[in-house]
């Protein structure tokens, strides 16, 4: 099951990310639907899981769109609520010629997503094999997502982007923690640059209750920490044209593994897989593999 937020992106590519008051010329543009928690969810679908969203969209041309996209992948919209008179979530993305992106997001319907829409599927949450959630909706929202998968024993990953501080209460629910090295640095106040500070963020990390950390740094790979040790695996050597959703294509297919019943350093290393291959495609959700084209990737 995924909790989250639901955007429409609409994205420009350009030679370089523009300045501070500076205007450039881009481009292609394309709009697609995404939202990290819409990326993960279909992430998870398109590698084969059964996968409940629990969002709201605007009652508008972008939500339409992003239901009809929700059914083509698999994901199961039940809990999905169209919401009057709000806008659905829009990104606005640049994306340079190395693929590497800045991005703003308008939360709009996403911030009207409640604890009361959780609490209404406790019961499947109950059930799942694992419990997917992101801080693009509110954060009250996220607190009983996770205090449901915590008391019912569910794995509960959460993916902090955009960072914010976190509760204590907070961080000892969370089973699999996946910031990236910019999150990671928010959260502890280290400064993530490579494998010895990556270890020392994921250290505090645990040591504030976390159950496992994984650290994603891009084009270095990934560092996992937990009560059996510290791994890092460097990244696969792929093309990159579009790293925006390569985060959500790594949480999502974490889940997958980990609900699967995969060890965690299984399920990471599935997952950088799975990452590597979707920065090597345009677009946030077009850009999830299917199961078959991440076991035929080396």
């Amino acid at each position: 099951m995924v909790v989250g937020s639901a955007n429409m992106d609409l994205v420009v590519k350009a030679a370089r990310i523009p300045s501070v008051g500076e205007t450039i010329l881009g481009g292609d543009f394309l709009m697609v639907p995404g939202g990290k928690g819409a990326n993960q969810a279909v992430a998870a679908a398109k590698l084969g899981a059964q996968v409940r969203f629990v969002a709201r969209l605007g009652d508008d041309l972008f939500g339409r769109q992003s239901l009809a996209n929700f059914a083509r992948a698999g994901v199961e919209t039940t809990f999905v609520t169209s919401t009057p008179d709000v806008a659905s979530g829009v990104a606005l993305i640049t994306v340079d010629a190395e693929g590497n992106n800045v991005i703003v997001v308008a939360p709009g319907a996403n911030a009207k997503l409640s604890p009361t829409d959780v609490e209404r599927v406790g019961t499947d949450l109950r059930r799942a094999g694992a419990v997917v959630a992101q801080l693009e909706v509110p954060i009250e929202t996220i607190a009983r997502a996770g205090a449901l998968a915590h008391e019912a024993g569910v794995p509960f990953i959460l993916d902090p982007a955009p960072a914010q501080e976190l509760s204590p209460e907070l961080l000892r629910m969370v089973s699999v923690l996946t910031p990236n090295e910019t999150e990671a640095g928010i959260l502890t106040g280290v400064e993530v640059t490579d494998e010895a500070s990556a270890h020392t963020a994921a250290a505090q990390l645990l040591d504030r209750g976390v159950g496992a950390v994984v650290v994603t740094m891009g084009g270095q790979g990934f560092l996992l920490a937990d009560e059996n040790g510290t791994e890092f695996v460097p990244a696969l050597a792929v093309q990159a044209v579009d790293t925006t959703a390569a985060g959500d294509a790594f949480t999502g297919s974490l889940a997958v593994g980990l609900a699967q019943g995969q060890s965690l350093r299984d399920a990471a290393r599935f997952a950088g897989r799975t990452a590597a291959l979707s920065v090597t495609r345009m677009g946030a959700q077009p850009s999830m593999p299917t199961r078959q084209e991440v076991e035929a990737f080396n």
